[in-house]
């Protein structure tokens, strides 16, 4: 028999997780976080390309303190 009460918590998890990411999301995205100088962005016509070089660098920073503070 499936152990649906341990699912149910794993669901409930999930989405409280992509919860949070989606208001993490909207608040940078109004502060402007995804624009950041050294974020390569290139518009030519009808072609767009965008590659947040700088903004990535500072998210896995920001992570990397994150994960070794909540390690200890």
């Amino acid at each position: 028999m499936p152990n649906f009460e341990a699912f149910g918590k794993l669901l409930l998890i999930g989405g409280i997780i992509i919860a949070i990411t989606g208001l993490l999301f909207l608040i940078f995205g109004r502060i402007g976080f995804g624009r950041l100088p050294g974020d390569i962005f290139i518009q030519r016509g009808n072609f767009t390309f965008y590659f947040p070089l700088v903004t990535m660098i500072v998210i896995s920073i920001i992570l990397t303190l994150l994960f070794n503070f909540l390690r200890r």
